[in-house]
């Protein structure tokens, strides 16, 4: 057929439509953007040749380190394929952490040819330690390729790819680990109802979301993944987590379809290891219900959701993972039992209660203890002893109970004595990862309104940051007129930033007041700013008040705007490893 050149591992018989090409024969287009509107709207995806020719020109653009392997190294390697052992007799090396090679169409000699060229790249990249991914993608790309040691080099170009800030293909576990707890976060941030199922039927959250890659590469059909290897080859890595999240969406849609909106209890919750074969068997079948473009569609109508954040993102996992000493592959935690209900004790929140809030907080923070730093319980009604007891500790939970009943919080990304920088003016800090929330009379959070309205971060210009007018904050008595928004400065290194996703000077905001997070000085604290505050406690940690804000975007925390507080704690996040060493 026409397409033998590139189809000689392919089982046609399996391979439905797409074995009758049509469509363009030929691509002429250089122009990036171009070529990533054509790829997301399928240009050669039924074409098998020209997809190949495709592939071959985009990754043989990629830059690579100087000394790539490439064809004429695996044939001097490896020779001629004829009679080669089989693959029982090759295994995968172990980096692969089990993952099969997915059949994805292939003859079944193919499958022999995945795991030759597996074995080859084992040995010319030692470096690699961890790559779950490997064979799906070594199986899809073999089937474009017109033998194996052209697809051998297509491989190693992805591995040995060394351009700045461009991620491809994880393969160390510091770097799939991170990813896993990066998901956690985009899925908390993108797809709460879904992440919200997960956490009400799953034990361990993290260990349903460590398969997140194998949704995408090794469980959906090949028609599917190869749409997506369409796209991820012009795009990225972050093509992988569109597509994961998209998934997930499905999945919590399927569910709710079928009538399983109902939560259980604590008691009740599934095995991790059901919930992941679930997503897995749904996956799977998805080719019955969405076709790939639904996919994408779904996949591509999640906004504010670029490269740069999900990289700083990743960066602060992994500086998290690399702190608690977590960079070679160990048995997985059990999130949940960092909180262990025998020795939890707060008199604001039940230890179900606070499994609830954890649930909601930055997946690098998941592994760590809560550690109560300040109670008035305790240490009294005293705002100086606030600051001497919770200074130093990023990030912090506050849980305030009231005298009427309710309970509420805010989750702060930032150390409170960063509000000596602005003096004794009352300056805002923090970073859009702070959230308030309330929990009795019903229990709700409220997020960062850019994440919820991604329209507020236009490309209106930000005010310098040298406007004295900015380094102002207003208190809860001032008006809404009077609200100011100081715009943070960049530390000298942005890498040494514990929580730098979505910090407000990463985004150009048409409204300053959208990032007022959390503010202090000696009469009161504030979280939330702009036409009210979320939270406003006097300087006696004894009286109260909260009302709708423009950062949050929240309606009042409590029943009654003014409140006196019964009890206020603040936590912290202490690393569950690091203690038990």
């Amino acid at each position: 057929m026409a397409e033998e050149d590139y189809g000689c591992f392919v089982d046609w018989t399996q391979m439905g439509d797409l074995a009758n090409s049509s469509g363009p024969s030929k691509l002429d287009v250089k122009d990036p953007l171009e070529l990533k509107k054509l790829a997301r709207q399928g240009h050669w995806a039924k074409n098998h040749k020209l997809r190949a020719q495709v592939y071959q020109q985009l990754i043989k653009a990629i830059p690579c380190r100087t000394v790539t392997p490439d064809a004429e190294v695996y044939r001097d390697l490896m020779g001629d394929s004829t009679g080669k052992k089989a693959s029982s007799v090759i295994p995968l090396p172990d980096f692969v952490d089990g993952s099969a090679v997915p059949h994805y169409c292939l003859k079944a000699d193919a499958v022999t040819t995945v795991h030759r060229v597996i074995s080859c790249l084992a040995g010319q990249f030692p470096d690699i330690s961890h790559c779950p991914a490997l064979p799906a993608i070594t199986a899809l790309l073999l089937h474009f390729s017109a033998d194996e040691a052209q697809c051998f080099e297509n491989i190693s170009r992805l591995l040995a790819c060394n351009e700045p800030g461009r991620r491809l293909v994880d393969q160390t576990f510091l770097a799939y680990e991170s990813s896993c707890m990066t998901f956690g976060d985009l899925a908390n941030k993108y797809c709460p109802a879904a992440h919200k199922l997960i956490v009400a039927t799953a034990q361990d959250v993290v260990e349903v979301y460590s398969g997140w890659q194998r949704w995408v590469l090794g469980d959906l059909p090949f028609s599917h993944v190869a749409r997506v290897l369409d796209v991820f080859l012009v795009e990225g890595y972050k093509v992988l987590y569109r597509v994961a999240l998209a998934l997930l969406k499905f999945y919590r849609k399927q569910k709710a379809g079928a009538g399983a909106g109902a939560q259980p209890s604590e008691g009740q919750k599934q095995d991790s290891a059901e919930v992941k074969a679930e997503i897995q068997a749904f996956v799977k079948a998805i080719g019955s219900s969405i076709t790939p473009d639904k996919l994408l569609e779904k996949a591509f109508s999640i906004r504010l959701f670029s490269r740069k954040e999900i990289t700083l993102l990743q960066l602060a996992n992994e500086k998290s993972l690399q702190q608690k000493g977590i960079t070679v592959k160990q048995k997985r935690r059990n999130v949940q039992l960092a909180l262990n209900p025998d020795t939890f004790s707060s008199e604001v929140v039940s230890a179900k209660e606070m499994r609830d809030i954890w649930s909601w907080i930055p997946e690098r923070f998941a592994l760590c203890e809560p550690q109560l730093l300040f109670t008035t319980s305790t240490h009294g009604c005293s705002l100086n002893r606030f600051y001497a007891h919770v200074e130093g500790y990023e990030p912090t939970l506050l849980l305030i109970r009231t005298c009427e009943a309710d309970v509420c919080g805010a989750f702060l990304s930032t150390d409170w004595e960063e509000r000596k920088r602005g003096g004794n003016k009352l300056s805002f800090f923090g970073t859009g990862e702070c959230f308030v929330f309330r929990l009795k009379p019903e229990m709700e959070r409220y997020e960062w309104v850019v994440i919820r309205h991604p329209e507020l971060a236009s490309s209106i210009k930000a005010q310098s940051s040298e406007d004295p007018a900015e380094d102002e904050a207003p208190t809860d008595r001032q008006s809404s007129d009077d609200n100011s928004l100081p715009v943070e400065r960049p530390a000298a290194d942005p890498s040494n930033r514990l929580s730098p996703f979505l910090s407000a000077r990463h985004f150009n905001l048409n409204s300053r007041n959208t990032s007022m997070f959390m503010a202090g000085n000696v009469d009161s604290i504030i979280v939330g700013g702009g036409e009210g505050n979320a939270l406003y406690i006097d300087g006696e940690l004894n009286h109260g008040r909260t009302a709708r804000c423009t950062t949050f975007d929240n309606p009042p925390l409590c029943s009654t705007e003014s409140f006196q507080v019964a009890l206020l704690e603040v936590w912290g996040f202490q690393d569950a490893m690091a203690s038990d060493r």
